[in-house]
């Protein structure tokens, strides 16, 4: 089981809801969405369904219609995070439930502040109840605000708000004003705003606890009297006046610096109840005033140091319990992580510190994974993110790192680098660092996630890229991803002429200058896979002139019974296919196979799959279009070759069906195309007897079998070998009692 264990069952439920709203639900005229049958939810369960409906992006305009029903479905916790819903949905759907808290940051939809806030103090409940208010990213629009009944609407009508975010908006000094008349407003967020001025934090002074104020770029106030206002704030516990480092050059910001160093040099008299100081991304800072500041706040907990140069300082190691973002240490690098996710700026600074910690990581971090990963789901959109990101994600996943981690966890972080290369295909780097995260056996093998859409990124990437080193490494990735995929995702490739021609390109490079490499091989793999029972993908192999081009690899490289197994297995998808068989009707072509079969001193695996082209073309005497004489030859040899066969001990060849082998198993074939069916059957069900024995029983095959034995021209060899196969398909099946699901073995 996954270390992190399985999802919770009401995680499930929720899911399952989700999936299904619209057999669960009718259509209002507006066209909302409404529960035909609603239970009374269990309140925190409300909350957790909207979350849910918000991650996964589902909640908009008609999904959100549902919360109208504020009986059964009874919100307190509302999150509408980034989802496009608009301010007449909105008012609807949610201003009529008692909530306690709204999360409606970066809502797109066209809704804003002044909707927000006005659909708020319709509901003289919610005036009073809603405590926490995050409205980050939106417009204002706050000329748009009318009076109710002759009062002003504005923040100060929400008379219960403790916390409010406004980071990200276009705040006026005037509306701080009319925030900071709240009368128990404890957490602040002002955040990239326009304000000017702080002097409006005087009115709650006596309350405020939590300021955020990072990146104020438009404040206009001396450092003198920026500090008077800091040091009025009484109950101020926590500080964050931390600056973007990318965004300003050295002249800017130096009001903030200047304002900073005057409060490390200060006295402890100077905001006495702060016990956390964030100043990340400001210069000029001593480490002397550090030691100084730390020394003189016995009860500080957390320093935000990240970007300042100064995060080394000596006094801040000995004390145990000061949390510091910073760049000394993992700690410090992983606690930046952790505490500005939302910050680009400084996810950036720490991931480049990160990436420098782990490059020659040697024991599994998952914590630390976690962290990168989440990373890049707060910044979908930034390239500097991503090309962090990708590149510790590689440092911490590389050699055998990831088989220390959990598979949920490997999973998210692989659906993130398939992310950033759907998302910046045309970055180099950026594909360069997933690709060599995703080149690692077991990821590919053991970690579940969507193979397809990898196989497509992967080789679209193939298509401009001739690194030889990147090559190799692409066509690895493509050929254990193409043995991964079902059938069905298996057929949609296939029927992508643009990547057989790659494939072909890869082998036609390769051979031209006669190399044997793993570029080649996995190529060669790669195109065999793609054609397993797929005609379409066989006939877009000989359109592709692959026919040709196998033709010569396999005289020149007669000598390397690896490159000639993957050939002649290709050659083998296509024989299966009737309609196509008529294209290896060349008589030079079936004579050097023929040899192949012939030659002892060849491996029998060579011999397999050369026996198995020409049991398929053989088997119909009414297609064949060549002298009757070799026909016979074949015939004759294929069961005196075979019989020399020893057993394998390695795994050589699997098959997704034995469809292709009921012809040849027709009481009327000759005997040397039934002998090689059913010596390629012993051989798999010898390797899988589980997988294979539950396949003969489910198409049939176990009956053939039977028929074959039971039929008096039937050859001795084969009668024997049939029985031995039918033994083992018995003896499973009294073992286990029940066929169990496994893995399908694929050709490599």
């Amino acid at each position: 089981m996954d270390a992190e264990g399985p999802l919770a069952l009401c995680d499930l439920c929720l899911a399952q809801v989700c999936c299904s709203l619209d057999a669960l639900c009718s259509v209002r005229a507006d066209g909302s969405m409404s529960l035909v049958w609603a239970p009374l939810f269990p309140q925190e369960m409300a909350d957790q369904l909207l979350q849910k409906m918000t991650t996964k992006g589902i909640l908009n305009d008609t999904t959100v219609g549902i919360f109208r029903n504020c009986k059964e479905l009874r919100l307190r916790r509302a999150s509408i995070q980034s989802s496009p819903v608009s301010a007449e949905a909105f008012r609807l759907a949610l201003c009529p439930h008692r909530l306690l808290e709204l999360d409606a940051s970066w809502v797109s939809g066209g809704l804003t502040v002044a909707d927000i806030i006005s659909g708020l103090a319709s509901n003289h409940e919610c005036r009073l109840s809603l405590q926490r208010l995050s409205l980050s990213g939106l417009r204002l629009d706050w000329e748009s605000l009318e009076e109710d009944g002759g009062v002003h609407v504005g923040f100060s009508s929400l008379q219960g708000l403790r916390m409010l975010n406004v980071a990200n908006t276009d705040l006026s000094d005037a509306v701080l004003e009319d925030i900071c008349t709240l009368p128990h407003l404890e957490t602040l967020d002002i955040s990239c705003s326009s304000i000017s001025k702080l002097t409006a934090l005087f009115k709650c002074k006596n309350t405020l606890r939590f300021l955020i104020a990072h990146k104020l770029q438009q404040l206009d106030m001396s450092p003198a009297r920026l500090l008077f206002v800091f040091n009025q704030l009484h109950a101020l516990r926590h500080l964050d006046f931390s600056d973007d480092h990318f965004a300003v050059d050295d002249s800017d910001g130096r009001v903030g610096d200047e304002t900073v160093w005057q409060l490390l040099e200060g006295t402890p008299e100077v905001l006495p109840s702060l016990v956390s100081l964030d100043i990340s991304g400001r210069k000029r800072i001593s480490e002397a005033a550090i030691k100084a500041f730390v020394e003189s706040r016995s009860g500080l907990v957390f320093l935000g140091l990240l970007a300042t140069g100064v995060s080394s300082c000596d006094v801040l190691s000995s004390k145990k319990n000061l949390k510091v973002t910073g760049e000394a240490d993992e700690n410090q690098v992983c606690e930046a992580l952790r505490r500005y996710r939302d910050r680009e700026c400084f996810i950036r600074e720490a991931l480049v510190h990160l990436y420098n910690l782990t490059t020659n990581a040697d024991k599994p971090q998952p914590e630390m994974l976690k962290l990168v990963v989440s990373a890049m789901q707060s910044h979908p959109t930034s390239l500097h993110i991503h090309l962090v990101a990708t590149a510790c994600v590689f440092n911490l996943t590389t050699q055998d790192l990831a088989e220390a981690m959990s598979v949920s966890l490997l999973s998210s972080t692989v659906a993130q680098l398939l992310y950033a290369m759907k998302t910046f295909p045309n970055h180099h780097q950026v594909q360069k660092n997933c690709l060599l995260a995703l080149c690692s056996d077991y990821i590919l093998q053991d970690v579940p996630f969507d193979k397809y859409l990898a196989a497509t990124l992967v080789i679209n990437w193939l298509s401009s890229h001739e690194d030889p080193t990147l090559q190799r490494m692409a066509v690895a990735v493509i050929s254990i991803l193409v043995a991964k995929l079902s059938t069905e995702e298996t057929a949609q490739l296939s029927k992508d002429v643009f990547i057989m021609k790659q494939l072909l390109a890869i082998v036609q490079q390769k051979a031209m200058v006669g190399v044997v490499d793993s570029t080649l091989k996995f190529a060669l793999s790669a195109l065999w896979n793609l054609t397993d029972e797929m005609p379409a993908a066989a006939r877009n192999f000989i359109e592709c002139q692959g026919l040709e081009l196998y033709e010569e690899v396999l005289e020149s490289y007669y000598s390397e019974p690896s490159i000639q197994q993957k050939v002649l297995g290709l050659l083998n998808n296509i024989a299966e296919v009737e309609e196509l068989q008529a294209d290896l009707m060349e008589e030079d072509l079936l004579e050097h196979i023929l040899s192949l079969l012939q030659d002892s001193q060849v491996e029998v695996g060579v011999r397999y799959f050369a026996g198995g082209i020409l049991a398929h073309l053989s088997s119909r005497a009414e297609a064949w279009t060549l002298e009757g004489e070799l026909r016979t030859t074949i015939l004759e040899q294929l069961h005196d070759s075979i019989m020399t066969w020893t057993q394998l001990e390695r795994e050589m060849v699997s098959y997704r069906s034995f469809r292709p082998f009921c012809p040849l198993l027709q009481p009327c074939q000759p005997s040397g195309v039934q002998l090689w069916a059913v010596w390629a059957i012993h051989l798999v069900c010898s390797q899988h007897t589980s997988h294979y024995s539950r396949m003969l029983q489910q198409e049939g095959l176990t009956e053939l079998l039977k028929a074959l034995t039971a039929h008096p021209d039937t050859h001795s060899d084969i009668k024997e070998l049939s029985d031995r196969i039918l033994c083992m398909v018995e003896e499973h099946q009294s073992h286990s009692g029940a066929f169990k699901s496994q893995t399908e073995p694929r050709n490599s």
